[in-house]
C-alpha cells in the first residue's frame, strides 16, 4: 500500500472507506481508469475533515454510477447528462460523485460550458484553483500514485490560492465566490496574479452574471463549512450580499445566531457523527431576519425550490415539538433525555438549542452532547457481545440500548470489563475543519 492510500484511509471515516471500496470494485470491474480527485484529496493532504468523495472516470461516468447503485448499497440521487457526472448516497450518509474527465469550454462567461471528454491530466489542468487539480489513483497498475500537474500540493503547503489559468473566474464567476469561500474555511492567502484576476473580475462586475442557481449551489457549499457566518461577513465585506440578500444589507444578516452556531457545533465530540441537514439550518438563520416581502426577493435572486425552501417552516415546526417534550417535567433521567435527542435529527437539536429560551431545554441538549454521547461510547459492541448477546441480533440492538441507559442511571457504575483480547485505545485525534450537493468541482 503506498503512503498516499493509508493517509487516504486514516482519513476517512468507516463509512466513507467503505463507499470507496464499492466504486473501486466497480471500476475494476467496468475496466476503466478511476481517480479521487479535487476536494477529498485536498482535504486529505491539507489535514482536514473529508466532506465528500469526487471521483472522476476515463470514461462513461452515468454507467458506472448506475453499476455501483446496482451492485452495492448507494443510490443516485441526481444526474447530470450535459457533464456526465452523477451523484450517489451510501449508507451512514456519505455522498459521493461520479464525473467523466473532461475539458469546460466557455463560449461566453458565464454560459453553459462545451463539455468534451479528456484524460485525467487534461481534466485537473481544466479546474479553477491549484488545491482542487489533485488526484489520487484508485486503478490497481497504478494505484496511490498522485497526480498533481499544477503544483497543488506545494500551494497547499505555502497556504495559498491559485487559479489553474488566467481565466478561471472570466470563465465561470461563481468561482469568484468560491475563491472567498476557500479563502476563508482555510486562512490561505490569495496569490499574487490570482487576486490581480479578481479584482479585474470585480472592476468588470463578473458577479453579476453568476445565474441565479449557481448562486444557491454556492450557499449549499457556504451551509457546509464550519462557520458559515464568517463565510458570510466575508461576502460582506467584498460586497457580495447583495447578489442574494435584498440591496445586499449587512443588518439584515443574524450574525449572533451564526456565532452561536459555531459554539453549538464545538460542544459536539470529536470523532462523533451527528447527521446534520446544514442546508435547513443554514437557511433558518440567513432568512431569519427578512420580511416576507424579502423572502420572495432571495427565492428569486437564488432560484430556490419549493422543496428547499420549505426546509425553513418545516425545521422550526419541528423544533417547537422537540422544546416541548425536551421541557415536560417528566424527563428527568439522562436515559430519558438520551432516548430523545439520540434518535433526534442533528439540525433540529442544534435549531433548538439556538432559538430556545428555556434553560432547561438547553442544558438537556448540552449535557447530551458533553456528558451522555461520550458516557455511551463507553459501551462498546465487544464488550456487550461478551454479554451473550450475537452482533446484528435485535437482542444485541436491545441489550446494548440497555446498557448504555443503565450506565448513564448510574445503575451501573462501571462499564463492563473488556474481553481478555482487547486493548482499550484512546479515540483519535480530531481533524481540522467540519461538516450538499453542487455540480461544481472543487468546493
Amino acid at each position: 500500500m503506498s503512503d498516499y492510500m493509508f493517509m487516504l484511509e486514516s482519513h476517512l471515516s468507516a463509512a466513507q472507506n467503505r463507499a470507496v471500496s464499492e466504486v473501486q470494485a466497480a471500476g475494476a470491474r467496468a475496466n476503466v481508469n478511476l481517480f479521487l480527485a479535487g476536494g477529498a484529496i485536498r482535504d486529505m493532504l491539507g489535514g482536514f475533515l473529508i466532506r465528500d468523495l469526487d471521483f472522476t472516470v476515463e470514461g462513461n461516468a452515468l454507467k458506472l454510477a448506475k453499476a455501483v447503485a446496482e451492485k452495492g448499497h448507494a443510490k443516485v440521487v441526481d444526474m447530470d447528462d450535459h457533464r456526465r457526472s452523477a451523484h450517489l448516497l451510501f449508507p451512514g450518509g456519505v455522498t459521493a460523485e461520479i464525473a467523466m474527465a473532461r475539458q469546460e469550454r466557455y463560449p461566453k462567461i458565464g454560459d453553459r460550458p462545451v463539455i468534451t471528454p479528456a484524460t485525467i491530466q487534461e481534466d485537473l489542468r481544466s479546474r479553477d484553483f491549484t488545491i482542487n487539480a489533485i488526484a489520487l489513483s484508485l486503478n490497481h497498475a497504478s494505484l496511490g500514485l498522485l497526480l498533481d500537474p499544477t503544483n497543488g500540493q506545494a500551494d497547499l503547503e505555502h497556504k495559498e490560492l491559485r487559479a489553474v489559468h488566467s481565466r478561471v473566474l472570466y470563465d465561470d464567476p461563481a468561482r469568484i465566490l468560491r475563491l472567498i469561500r476557500l479563502r476563508v474555511r482555510f486562512s490561505h492567502t490569495i496569490e499574487e496574479r490570482t487576486q490581480q484576476q479578481y479584482e479585474n473580475a470585480r472592476l468588470e462586475e463578473l458577479e453579476k452574471l453568476i445565474p441565479a442557481r449557481k448562486l444557491f449551489e454556492e450557499l449549499v457549499q457556504t451551509a457546509a463549512e464550519a462557520n458559515p457566518g464568517a463565510v458570510l461577513q466575508a461576502f460582506g465585506e467584498e460586497k457580495l450580499l447583495g447578489l442574494f440578500l435584498p440591496s445586499g444589507d449587512d443588518q439584515k444578516l443574524n450574525h449572533a445566531g451564526f456565532s452561536r452556531l459555531l459554539k453549538a457545533r464545538n460542544l459536539i465530540p470529536p470523532g462523533f457523527d451527528l447527521p446534520v441537514n446544514n442546508l435547513a439550518l443554514f437557511l433558518c438563520l440567513l432568512t431569519e431576519k427578512l420580511a416576507p416581502k424579502e423572502k420572495v426577493t432571495f427565492a428569486k435572486a437564488t432560484s430556490a425550490r419549493k422543496a428547499e425552501l420549505d426546509l425553513v417552516p418545516k425545521l422550526e415546526a419541528e423544533s417547537r415539538k422537540l422544546e416541548r417534550v425536551m421541557k415536560s417535567a417528566k424527563l428527568n433521567k439522562a436515559s430519558q433525555v438520551y432516548l430523545v435527542l439520540s434518535k433526534t435529527p442533528g439540525e433540529q437539536m442544534l435549531h433548538l438549542y439556538l432559538t430556545s429560551g428555556q434553560r432547561v431545554v438547553q442544558d438537556r441538549i448540552r449535557n447530551y452532547l458533553q456528558k451522555y454521547i461520550m458516557a455511551a461510547q463507553e459501551i462498546t459492541d465487544r464488550q456487550v457481545a461478551a454479554m451473550g448477546a450475537e452482533p446484528g441480533t435485535p437482542k444485541f440492538t436491545k441489550l446494548k440500548e440497555e446498557t448504555i441507559l443503565a450506565r448513564l442511571d448510574g445503575r451501573l457504575k462501571k462499564p463492563p470489563a473488556p474481553a481478555a483480547e482487547e486493548v482499550p485505545t484512546a479515540p483519535p485525534p480530531p481533524l481540522k475543519g467540519q461538516p450538499a450537493v453542487s455540480h461544481a468541482r472543487g468546493r
